[in-house]
């Protein structure tokens, strides 16, 4: 299903850097992370999670669980 979901623009691009790593879809990545989560499960072994942190790096991206609630959408950024 196609979705019109808006997301940071940082976080998608680690998102999909982490997709093309993997070898997977974006779409694939995000099923199966939500999955995991509905479980109470984590998603990513060690390693993953050292390569989700560099590509944080890479990025800039420096948001954190803590601020999901807190973000909202700057005016003028609509489409």
């Amino acid at each position: 299903m196609q979705t019109g979901v808006r997301l940071e623009k940082r976080l998608v691009k680690v998102l999909k850097a982490l997709a093309e790593h993997r070898d997977m879809s974006l779409g694939d990545l995000i099923e199966g992370i939500v999955l995991h989560a509905f479980e109470g499960q984590s998603p990513f072994s060690p390693a993953t999670l050292e390569t989700i942190g560099q590509l944080k790096r890479i990025y800039g991206l420096e948001l954190g669980a803590a601020d999901s609630h807190r973000l909202t959408e700057r005016k003028g950024e609509g489409g």
